[in-house]
């Protein structure tokens, strides 16, 4: 972020240098560069460079020593933050139900918007990490060799194994191992279409999915969806028979944001639909391990006698977060799938592929499923009552069986851009619902995630959201209209301060 236009221009150099003592990138002690080098990376006179390092220094963020240069303060970082508050303005008001931040402090920050998993009492941390010291040390010598293009076998017969809680009877042999689930849906994608090609998805969908098609220059054909029972069977078909469809790029179960779950029925009808109009699905399961039953897990390949659907899938919602890897059978297109992941060099590490497959294998997989499933249904419900409490009258939020997030609806005069922009000025970040399609019709709603730390400063923040969004529907807010300008989607990504990421 750079300097406000309105300051002068040592000042602007002065507050780039204090947001890196800020935010840790420059530590106590720290020598930054020196005053000539600071001169030419600002295209600015040594004089002006000389200006701004005084004025830290001034202010307590830098401490100045003879012939040795400029150094960050004991408490440099408390006092760049105070420094940078007079730059940007006052200090947000604090959390309902939290104290005032201390002097030098940054607003409490609570986010509601990614929807992977970061609570530590999800995970056992130590199995995991038992896991990949026993994987290290048995495989110690894949770490000086490539691994095996599709995978290694223990994990691939792990996932077929897996596969069988999905009603899925997989070959390990035609299973690929990837670099996590968007790696997978990407090289179907690849696989089964051509730049300007039309992929059906649900709306709402997966704001990563439409960045996906957007980068492979693919065009997004969204299809009604139902809160609880999944994408429009009816209109997919009348898509088929009236638009170039070329894939179709769905959630059945657990879609995100909705967490709608197609009804079994329907996804025996979709695997049929597929195979009359001869077009690949792609499925992603990423989610199905969340539900309780194995019935409800069902997916729609298991109904695929053809070879018509692709399903993509990864463990990084259940087991561990951090280890990067997916898989995928591509069915019909297996071989381009690995011929994909050979030609892009993606070759995916031996060590943490044994370590996933020992953790998939042990025999209390299954009891931290139900213990997840059973700790997220009861957040949830919590989280509900506090929604229907809070949050203004007429807003309606979704009752989804599984899963890390809820839908909310907010009167149709709320524009959750305009509340996103109110809520980051007090640390909170929420999923706007534009970002979830390529128009405004969900303009009025967000996704809401609750896979970080629950506590009492989570609960006040999610009271204050609702709080926020009763003000604007009474009009409290005179120039709501100028705090969130009208932006596309990427945009409001790129301007937001968020990354992809904390999205997702």
């Amino acid at each position: 972020m750079s300097g406000a236009p309105s300051l002068p221009l040592y000042q602007q150099i002065a507050q780039r240098c204090a947001q890196l003592v800020a935010s840790g990138a420059l530590r106590a002690g720290q020598r930054l560069p020196s005053v000539r080098d600071t001169a030419t990376q600002n295209h600015v006179s040594v004089s002006t460079a000389v200006q701004a390092l005084q004025y830290l220094e001034e202010r307590g963020v830098l401490t100045a020593r003879a012939k040795a240069g400029f150094f960050v303060a004991p408490q440099g970082k408390a006092k760049a933050l105070s420094l940078l508050r007079q730059f940007e303005g006052a200090a947000p008001e604090p959390l309902a139900g939290e104290p005032a931040p201390p002097p030098g402090s940054l607003p409490p920050k609570v986010s509601f918007a990614g929807y992977s998993p970061k609570d530590k009492d999800f995970f056992d941390g130590d199995r995991i990490r038992v896991a990949l010291s026993r994987a290290t040390r048995l495989q110690r010598q894949s770490l000086t060799e490539y691994s095996s293009a599709i995978g290694t076998t223990p994990l691939r017969n792990a996932v077929a194994l897996r596969a069988m809680h999905l009603g899925c009877t997989l070959q390990a042999d035609d299973i690929v191992i990837t670099a996590g689930c968007i790696n997978a849906i990407t090289m179907c994608l690849q696989a089964v279409t051509q730049p300007g090609d039309m992929v059906a998805v649900e709306s709402p969908t997966f704001f990563g999915f439409l960045d996906l098609l957007e980068a492979l220059n693919l065009k997004a054909f969204p299809l009604p969806t139902d809160a609880r029972t999944g994408v429009s069977l009816p209109a997919l078909q009348l898509a088929l028979d009236t638009q170039p469809i070329k894939a179709l790029l769905l959630v059945p179960t657990l879609s995100n944001p909705l967490a709608s779950v197609m009804p079994l029925t329907h996804k025996r009808q979709l695997a049929k639909l597929v195979a009359q109009y001869r077009i690949p699905l792609i499925e992603d399961v990423v989610f199905n391990d969340l539900l309780a039953t194995d019935t409800r897990r069902r997916a729609v390949k298991a109904y695929d006698t053809e070879g018509w659907v692709m399903v993509c899938g990864s463990f990084a919602k259940t087991v561990a977060p951090g280890i990067r890897l997916g898989w995928v059978e591509a069915g019909r297109w297996g071989k381009q799938v690995a011929t994909l992941k050979r030609v892009q060099g993606a070759a995916t590490n031996a060590v943490l592929e044994a370590a996933l497959a020992d953790l998939l294998v042990q025999g209390s997989y299954e009891a931290h499923l139900r213990r997840l499933s059973a700790m997220m249904k009861q957040r949830l419900g919590l989280v509900r009552q506090i929604i229907q409490a809070s949050f203004p009258a007429g807003s309606k939020v979704n009752d989804p069986p599984a899963g890390y997030t809820l839908w909310v609806e907010l009167p149709g005069n709320v524009d959750t851009m305009v509340l996103f922009a109110l809520c980051k000025a007090q640390g909170i970040t929420i999923g706007p619902g534009q970002l979830f399609c390529g128009s405004q019709r969900y303009r009025h709603c967000l996704r809401l995630s609750f896979a970080g730390h629950w506590g009492p400063k989570e609960q006040a923040a999610l009271q204050q959201v609702g709080r926020l969004a009763a003000q604007l529907v009474q009009g409290l807010h005179e120039h709501a209209d100028s705090v969130a300008p009208e932006a596309s989607r990427t945009d409001f990504v790129n301007q937001s301060g968020l990354s992809a990421r904390d999205l997702w």
